[in-house]
């Protein structure tokens, strides 16, 4: 059983994310259309699992496996889709997880929801606050029990990421 464990905001994750990135560039160079660093550890001032979630986005997914030993050599273990058709995904760390690749080819809608989603929070100080709490709180009652934590935020969630996307229509 993995222990939940959420932190306040670290600025080295965001210099971990750059040094993470470089590499990512070097795998796979120019495939590479852009890259960016999303999820919890992105947005300034918020509580979150201390894991660098990062978003690459390539011209195809075709012959995307031909880097996975690459990956591996960086200490990624890849997944495939890993239960999101469209996507590709790695982790590092093992059990501790400490970064997960969000692989994604250009024009795939899951990469604008999860950039809105982020955008968002950078901009609502006050919704990346009430979020960060609800997480040290589930974290707090569920130290031991990950899938209680993730079921604990989902309507939460849900209903962040419907004002994100209704505040990215109108920012567009």
């Amino acid at each position: 059983m993995r222990q939940v464990i959420v932190l306040p905001y670290q600025s080295e994750w965001a210099s971990e994310y750059v040094r993470e990135a470089g590499q990512l560039r070097d795998v796979f160079g120019a495939r590479l259309h852009s890259i960016h660093h999303m999820g919890s550890t992105s947005v300034p001032g918020l509580t979150a699992k201390p894991i660098i979630d990062i978003l690459p986005v390539v011209d195809t997914l075709e012959g995307i496996e031909q880097f996975d030993a690459q990956m591996k050599a960086l200490g990624y273990e890849a997944k495939g889709e890993f239960g999101m058709p469209g996507r590709r995904y790695y982790r590092k760390g093992g059990d501790k997880r400490t970064h997960h690749i969000h692989l994604y080819a250009v024009g795939n809608p899951e990469i604008k929801r999860h950039l809105v989603f982020r955008d968002y929070l950078r901009t609502h100080p006050e919704e990346a606050a009430a979020y960060g709490a609800l997480k040290q709180q589930l974290a707090t009652t569920n130290p031991l029990d990950i899938e209680a934590y993730i079921n604990g935020k989902d309507a939460f969630v849900k209903e962040l990421e419907q004002r994100a996307i209704d505040w990215g229509k109108a920012h567009d």
